[in-house]
């Protein structure tokens, strides 16, 4: 395991960076990871990102060695970000801070995608309007706006992968997405899976009753939503 290490205003981040075979500088992707905290899942996604020759980089929104239990109510963890999207968008900022300091990385071009929680965070991103991110892409991610002030032009494409039977993200929730996307000018897409929860993307998630469950459909076209969006999006 190579760690990636960063700081942000003195807090020190913990996460993972895996490497393509390609030489010279490479975009970066970075994964965001769920309620539960950076860990396994966002490094073997970081690995199939260096696999199709992106540096990927699996980042820590917690800090390190504050991580949660995938079986366990994470609330509190998520709590403090969601109640302060702009140390939220500072710590992300960080991340893409490092990834563009990272000497296989070609910093002008870095795209963020996140799950669940994560796909909040890489919503949070292209709000930033900062020019080093092209790209965002939110699996089975909470849209609400982080209210940050007057919202600066989008300049991110934006790709929302999403299950309709996702309770934490009703129909109509994406009228309002849709709508502040639009306001904000960004190129977006937003593509509903049907018979597909929230954490559909995960293997071990099975509560439908709790609206959580994998679905191995929805998790195999919205990866190939991801690899076709990022092509586009990072294109030199």
């Amino acid at each position: 395991m190579t760690a990636f290490s960063y700081q942000d205003q003195g807090a020190e981040c913990e996460g993972y960076v895996a490497l393509p075979q390609a030489s010279g500088p490479r975009p970066a992707v970075l994964v965001v990871h769920n309620w539960a905290g950076q860990g396994p899942f966002d490094n073997a996604v970081a690995d199939k990102l260096a696999a199709l020759g992106y540096v990927g980089i699996a980042v820590d929104v917690f800090g390190k060695g504050t991580r949660g239990d995938h079986a366990a109510d994470n609330s509190a963890l998520i709590a403090p970000w969601g109640g302060n999207r702009a140390a939220l968008r500072q710590r992300l900022l960080a991340a893409v801070d490092a990834a563009a300091a990272h000497p296989a990385v070609d910093g002008d071009r870095i795209a963020a995608i996140g799950f669940c929680f994560g796909g909040m965070c890489a919503l949070d991103l292209a709000r930033s309007a900062d020019p080093r991110v092209k790209g965002a892409v939110s699996f089975h991610g909470v849209y609400g706006t982080p209210n940050l002030g007057e919202q600066l032009p989008i300049t991110a494409k934006v790709l929302v992968l999403h299950g309709w039977e996702d309770p934490f993200t009703p129909p109509e929730a994406h009228n309002g997405l849709a709508k502040e996307l639009t306001e904000a000018g960004a190129d977006w897409q937003i593509h509903a899976y049907g018979h597909a929860h929230h954490s559909f993307t995960n293997p071990h998630a099975n509560n439908p009753a709790g609206g959580q469950a994998y679905n191995a459909a929805a998790d195999r076209r919205s990866w190939a939503a991801t690899v076709a969006f990022l092509q586009e999006a990072l294109a030199g």
